[in-house]
């Protein structure tokens, strides 16, 4: 079953779906923004029906890690979820995240209608002629295609395993710095 299926939404509510490198790290920070209701990992832009987390992994299903953010557009915009976004990760690397490599990583926005799409395209054109990075934005801006939530236990997985190595060193430090520059932004 589709994750976007799998859980109701607010009435008025929108979907963001993006990845950026391991879900623990987008969902440790976007749970913390307030007008978020919800975030979700698992695998979108893939091949496969219901993949499950050790598939994905092999990169040969197509699928990338994503996290699904169930927003509240009054209190949050959707250009703001991009800015967080392209804080918090690299879109100058292909197929990677730090030392994590393979597709499963790639830096996508998978949108969910076309004022999303334009936003995105807008938001990717401004940074890219911002000059922000060194080098060449390889953000993909593709249709959002079904959604596949990941297994429970990579739900909420930094708020319950912070000790974890992985989280210690690479989830902690993208959630203090996303702390540091959106302390306006937070829900607490």
């Amino acid at each position: 079953m589709s994750g976007e299926n799998s859980h109701s939404r607010p009435s008025g509510s929108e979907i963001a779906t993006l990845a950026g490198g391991c879900f623990w790290c987008l969902e440790a920070v976007f749970v913390d923004l307030r007008g978020v209701h919800s975030v979700h990992s698992g695998y979108m832009g893939g091949r496969v029906d219901h993949p499950s987390y050790e598939d994905v992994c092999s990169g040969e299903t197509g699928h990338a890690e994503v996290v699904q953010i169930c927003f509240d557009p009054a209190q949050i915009g959707y250009r703001d979820l991009l800015e967080v976004f392209f804080v918090i990760h690299d879109p100058t690397t292909l197929n990677r995240q730090g030392n994590d490599v393979g597709t499963q990583y790639r830096s996508a926005i998978f949108y969910h209608s076309g004022e999303h799409k334009s936003i995105a395209e807008e938001v990717v054109a401004h940074i890219a002629s911002a000059g922000l990075w060194s080098g060449a934005i390889v953000t993909e801006i593709v249709p959002a295609s079904a959604f596949w939530i990941a297994e429970d236990y990579h739900q909420e997985y930094f708020a319950h395993n912070p000790r974890q190595p992985y989280c210690m060193a690479v989830v902690e430090p993208k959630v203090a710095k996303f702390r540091k520059h959106f302390r306006d932004k937070l829900k607490r």
